[in-house]
C-alpha cells in the first residue's frame, strides 16, 4: 500500500529542490516513488501541477511512431504520422497516472499564493534514512496518510536545523 504526503514550501524553487533529492534517494533504493509532483499557487491564486511525466508529450510520441507504421502500411505515412501523433496526444492529456489531478489541485488550494508544495506517492521507504537526509529541508506538512508516529517524525526532520557543511 502506499502512502501520500504533501509538503508546503515557500517558492517553488525550495519544492523542486526537495524533489529532487528524493529522486535522488530513489536512485539509491531507499524510497520508491508512484509520483512526485510540484504543485505552484500563483499570486493569483491559479494552480499549476509540475509532473515528472508529461503524458500528453509521451502519447504524441508513441501515437506518431504507430500512426507511421500504420500509414506506411497504407502508402501515406505523413498523414498516419500526423494522425497518430493527434490522437496519442489526445489520449495522453486524458491520461492521469499515479495521483489523482483533481485531488491535488483540490488540496492544494490550502496553499498561501505564491507558495508550492510537493505532493509524494511512496511505495516503499527505508524510513529513518529517507528522514535523516531530509533533515532540515523545512517545509510545513499540509497532509499525509502516514500513521501518528511516522507523521511526527518526518515533521520533526524537516524542522530540524541542518548540520553546518564543512568548508
Amino acid at each position: 500500500m502506499s502512502d501520500l504526503v504533501f509538503i508546503a514550501f515557500p517558492t517553488e524553487a525550495k519544492a523542486e529542490e526537495v524533489r529532487q533529492r528524493v529522486l535522488a534517494l530513489q536512485k539509491e533504493y531507499l524510497i520508491t516513488l508512484g509520483d512526485a509532483v510540484v504543485v505552484v499557487k500563483n499570486a493569483e491564486g491559479h494552480i499549476k501541477l509540475n509532473q515528472l511525466i508529461n503524458t500528453t508529450a509521451t502519447g504524441a510520441m508513441s501515437g506518431a511512431l504507430w500512426g507511421t507504421l500504420v500509414g506506411l502500411i497504407f502508402l501515406n505515412p505523413l498523414v498516419g504520422t500526423a494522425v497518430g501523433m493527434a490522437s496519442g496526444a489526445l489520449s495522453g492529456k486524458l491520461t492521469d497516472v499515479g495521483i489523482n489531478d483533481a485531488f491535488m489541485k483540490e488540496t492544494a488550494a490550502a496553499l498561501q499564493p505564491g507558495s508550492a508544495g510537493l505532493f509524494l506517492l511512496i511505495k516503499k521507504m527505508t524510513a529513518d534514512k529517507v528522514l535523516k537526509d531530509l533533515e532540515g529541508v523545512g517545509g510545513v506538512v499540509m497532509k499525509t496518510s502516514f500513521d501518528e508516529t511516522k507523521e511526527a517524525q518526518l515533521r520533526e526532520a524537516l524542522a530540524a536545523h541542518a548540520p553546518p557543511s564543512a568548508a
